[in-house]
C-alpha cells in the first residue's frame, strides 16, 4: 500500500462488478491545458447528496455506480449513504430506498439490481473512500486510464477492493439521515436543461434556434460520461469549418448531421463543431440520469441566473 493511503483498510469487497462502477471525487481540474478532462460525478447532485448524508465535506470520493448489476460485501463495520437513481438496490435482500444513511456490518452485501428510475446512483463512506491521487485527483477516467481505486481509471472488477480510512466505522456524522423531499428529484419526469447561450449560436439559422428551444428532444442510446447525443428537427449552421478551441462542461455542440451533442465529464478538451452554449452544472447532473429514448427540453437562462442558482446549490454543501 502507498504512502498516500497508508492509513486506509479494506472497507468493501466487489462479489459482482456490474457493467460500470467507478469511484469518482469532485474531479480533475488545472490540467485542461494538457489535453486532461476533468472526470468527476456525472450527476453533481446526487454526488454531493450521498456525501452530505455521509458526512464528508465536498470533494470526497464516492462510488458512481451506473446501470446497476453491483454486489459490495462489507469487511468491517461501516457508514454509508446512498443517492441519486433507484437501481433496486437490497441489503441482504431488503430493499434499500435512495436518498438515506445507512449501517453496513461485516459480511453483509449490499446489491444493485438494474434501474427502476434514473441511470446513476452514489455511495459514500463516512470518511470519504481512499486511493493514490492522479495528478491531484481519484476522478476515474477510462478513457485516459486516470484514477479511481487502482490509479488506472478502471471500472470495479470482481474482487477488487475498495479501501477506506482506519476510523470509517468511527467517523463523525450529523444527525441528517435522510435527504429532503425538495432534493429527491424524480427522475422518470421530463426535465428542462438550462442552457446559457453563446459560442456560434448567432450562427444558426432562425428556425433552427426556435425549434432547438421549442421541441422535445430524445437521448439517443448513444450516450456515456463523454456526452450525450440528442435526437430531434435538424439543426442547421451557417459555419461550414471552425478552429478548434476549448470545450467546458456542458458545451452542446452541433456536428454536420445537425443533431446536438452535450458533452459531460469525460468530454475531449477540444472541438471544432459549432455550439449553440452550454448546459448548466446542474442541468448536466439532470441529464446524466437520462435513460435512452427519454425527452428533454432545453431552456434559455442568463448568466446571472445561472450563477445564482449554482451558489444556492453550493451553499446547502459548505
Amino acid at each position: 500500500m502507498t504512502a498516500a493511503i497508508e492509513d486506509a483498510v479494506s472497507g468493501l469487497r466487489v462479489t459482482r462488478p456490474g457493467p460500470l462502477a467507478l469511484l469518482q471525487d469532485a474531479g480533475r481540474f488545472g490540467v485542461r491545458r494538457l489535453g486532461v478532462t476533468q472526470g468527476g460525478p456525472a450527476d453533481l447532485h446526487a454526488w454531493a447528496w450521498a456525501n452530505r448524508l455521509a458526512g464528508n465535506a465536498w470533494g470526497a470520493a464516492a462510488l458512481e455506480v451506473t446501470l446497476g448489476g453491483l454486489a459490495l460485501e462489507a469487511e468491517r463495520e461501516l457508514t454509508l449513504a446512498l443517492a441519486g437513481a433507484d437501481l433496486g438496490a437490497t441489503l441482504d435482500d431488503a430493499p434499500l430506498s435512495p436518498w438515506q444513511r445507512f449501517r453496513l456490518r461485516p459480511g453483509q452485501v449490499l446489491r444493485f439490481a438494474q434501474p427502476v428510475g434514473g441511470l446513476r446512483a452514489y455511495l459514500a463512506v463516512a470518511g470519504g473512500f481512499r486511493a493514490e491521487p492522479v495528478l491531484g485527483s481519484l476522478a476515474s477516467v477510462v478513457r485516459e486510464g486516470l484514477g479511481g481505486h487502482d490509479g488506472h481509471g478502471h471500472a470495479l472488477a470482481e474482487c477488487d477492493v475498495l479501501h477506506v480510512g482506519t476510523e470509517a466505522g468511527e467517523h463523525p456524522i450529523g444527525d441528517e439521515r435522510e435527504a429532503p423531499a425538495e432534493a429527491r428529484l424524480d427522475y422518470t419526469a421530463m426535465p428542462r436543461l438550462s442552457l446559457l447561450p453563446g459560442a456560434q449560436i448567432a450562427e444558426f439559422e432562425g428556425a433552427s434556434l426556435a425549434v432547438a428551444f421549442n421541441t422535445a428532444w430524445r437521448v439517443d442510446d448513444r450516450a456515456d460520461r463523454m456526452g450525450v447525443r440528442l435526437r430531434g428537427p435538424t439543426l442547421r449552421c451557417r459555419l461550414t469549418s471552425m478552429i478548434s478551441e476549448g470545450l467546458g462542461l456542458g458545451a452542446v455542440q452541433v456536428p454536420p448531421d445537425g443533431q446536438p451533442i452535450a458533452l459531460l465529464n469525460d468530454r475531449q478538451t477540444i472541438g471544432g463543431y459549432p455550439r449553440l452554449g452550454a448546459l448548466t452544472p446542474l442541468s448536466c447532473a439532470r441529464l446524466a440520469q437520462c435513460l435512452p429514448g427519454q425527452e428533454v427540453r432545453l431552456a434559455a437562462v442568463s448568466a446571472e441566473r445561472a450563477l445564482a442558482d449554482y451558489r444556492r446549490f453550493r451553499r446547502a454543501f459548505a
